[in-house]
């Protein structure tokens, strides 16, 4: 059984989802909630809200969330090298590709960025261009760059 919420964060609503125990969906939403939305939230629907919420504080830095990532061999390799990266920086698409085995794959890299299915928790929003430019990110550049301040805001103290 799949459940939803939306959490009004600081950056935008984002969807959140979870399906037998474990959250498949994280992600900003481009427009009204859906009229599925679990009210009141699951436990672990209210736990993900809760552990958001910290994280736009600066009280968390890394999430404790069961996961459910659907995707190929690959695109876990990227989102587990996602993970990798620390609260705060960034690393390039580059970086990620050679990290998982393939120093010229950045755009599969980048395919496999776009497919994140859980944002924030799997901080696509850390990977940015060679040149240091941001590129490319779901919820758009806007929410990417919110992100990256806030990290970068928060990462000082």
């Amino acid at each position: 059984m799949t459940a939803c919420t939306v959490y009004a964060s600081p950056a935008g609503d984002i969807l959140i989802a979870e399906e037998d125990g474990a959250i498949t969906l994280v992600g900003f939403l481009k427009q009204d909630a859906p009229s599925e939305a679990s009210e009141p939230p699951t436990p672990l629907l209210a736990e993900a809200v809760r552990q958001l919420r910290e994280y736009f504080a600066g009280a968390r830095r890394e999430f404790d969330l069961p996961l459910r990532l659907r995707g190929t061999p690959y695109q876990k390799a990227v989102w587990k090298a996602l993970c990798a990266i620390p609260y705060g920086e960034t690393r390039s698409y580059a970086d990620i590709a050679a990290a998982v085995g393939n120093a010229r794959a950045c755009r599969a890299v980048g395919m496999a960025n776009n497919r994140n299915p859980v944002s924030i928790i799997v901080p696509c929003h850390r990977v940015i261009g060679k040149n240091g430019s941001l590129t490319g990110y779901g919820g758009g550049l806007d929410k990417k760059e919110f992100l990256l301040s806030l990290e970068r805001r928060y990462s000082r103290r």
